[in-house]
């Protein structure tokens, strides 16, 4: 393989990995993930586990939500507050 080759190769790879990882954590954000939170939210049921890891994963998004017109209120919502204290996720100052 001559020299050329491999750099076209090694710099395909590269553009290949950049578009995997994408933006960064703004990428991941999907406001269904938190569909396991929903009870808590809207209800006044508890967190449960799975919607504490999922809050957990969605904490970089919490300000996006936050800024949505048709999410903010469930962010902004004393029970969301409350879901996020009790999943140990810092309520976002955005």
């Amino acid at each position: 393989m001559k020299a050329g080759q491999v750099l076209v190769g090694v710099v395909a790879a590269v553009a290949v990995m950049v578009l995997l990882c994408g933006g960064g954590a703004e990428a991941a954000c999907d406001a269904t993930q938190l569909t396991p939170c929903a009870g808590a939210i809207i209800g006044n049921a508890a967190p449960t586990a799975a919607c504490c890891s999922r809050m957990k994963a969605q904490e970089p998004c919490l300000c996006t939500y936050a800024r949505d017109p048709n999410l903010q209120r469930y962010v902004n919502s004393p029970n969301g507050k409350k879901v996020m204290a009790a999943c140990k996720v810092p309520v976002p100052s955005c």
